[in-house]
């Protein structure tokens, strides 16, 4: 009983989750997470705090 509750399961969370995507438009993930990854890496780059001399001398 188990295995087919869990199987059922599965099955409607895909069935729903392919019906949304044809359906509508769903950002792509991949694309946002790198457009994220861009805008931090930029933040710290414009941001972050000198380092200090004695820093680079070691």
């Amino acid at each position: 009983m188990g295995i087919i509750r869990s199987t059922f399961h599965f099955m409607l969370g895909t069935v729903c989750g392919v019906y949304v995507a044809q359906n509508y438009d769903v950002p792509n993930i991949h694309k946002l997470y790198k457009t994220g990854l861009v805008i931090a890496k930029h933040y710290e780059e414009n941001y972050r705090k000198p380092k200090k001399k004695e820093d680079e001398d070691l």
